[in-house]
């Protein structure tokens, strides 16, 4: 079984995030970036597949050279090579493009991505790639277990899971639950000088053209100071809550 597993190289949460050129371009000065925690969770369910099965996983990335050092953490973690599409990803569809060739290309039986991003949260992309490539997709994944051709997926729904049976070739959004928190790889020494070694390969993008961009952005309104009432002053709070908060 032949496994891709698409890496989206986002800033870490703690970071401080600041835009330029009139609020229209993000700021990367001094941001961490790191490998997005929807994929991580999808990558590490592949490293259980290429164990117990004896799957090939490789990782894709569509982005500039300063995604490389997150794809060579994903080598460091297990994944036997990666493939970095060079041009931006400037939106859920052009990515969805440059990865739809590269899944074409490889004949991938089983892709894995994230149900979206921490940057953008478009979770645009999965869907799209599927419908690409003609494969079938199930999102919000939980739980996956391959048999054959054949697989097993749990989903998240509204108010429960879902458990359904389908076939490969196969897409997922994957997200937390698809492995334990507690079964995250971090890389050992031993990876790190492995991934060295592995293969790491950029191929040119198709047309990068987008369907849509970014006009500006805009960050949260600092939150307001907090206003206290006494305990005992019940009609000062229900006026709060009625006149200023609005919510009675």
């Amino acid at each position: 079984m032949k496994i891709l597993v698409c890496i989206s190289h986002v800033p870490d949460t703690t970071s401080k995030i600041n835009f330029t050129d009139g609020d229209t371009k993000f700021d990367t000065n001094g941001v961490q970036f790191v490998i997005n925690p929807n994929d991580e969770f999808g990558l590490t369910r592949a490293m259980w597949f290429k164990e117990k099965q004896g799957a090939s996983v490789d990782v894709v990335n569509v982005g500039g050279p300063e995604t490389e050092p997150t794809l060579r953490k994903a080598l460091a973690i297990g994944a036997d090579a990666a493939i970095r599409v060079n041009t931006e990803a400037t939106d859920g569809f052009a990515v969805a493009k440059q990865l739809a060739k590269v899944v074409n290309d490889g004949a991938y039986d089983l892709v894995i991505a994230g149900r979206e991003s921490i940057d953008y949260n478009g979770g645009m992309v999965p869907g799209m790639l599927a419908s690409l490539i003609e494969a079938n997709f199930v999102a919000n994944c939980i739980g996956l277990e391959i048999e054959g051709t054949r697989a097993k997926v749990v989903r998240e729904i509204d108010g429960g899971k879902e458990t359904v049976s389908t076939s490969l070739p196969l897409v997922i959004g994957g997200q937390k639950g698809l492995v334990e928190e507690s079964d995250l790889r971090i890389p050992n020494m031993r990876g790190i000088m492995m991934a060295r070694k592995k293969p790491l390969n950029v191929i040119e993008p198709l047309d990068p053209s987008a369907e849509t961009n970014a006009t500006s952005f805009e960050k949260p309104a600092p939150k307001g100071a907090v206003k206290l009432v006494d305990a005992d002053n019940v009609d000062e709070l229900v006026s709060l809550l009625h006149n200023e908060a609005k919510v009675i």
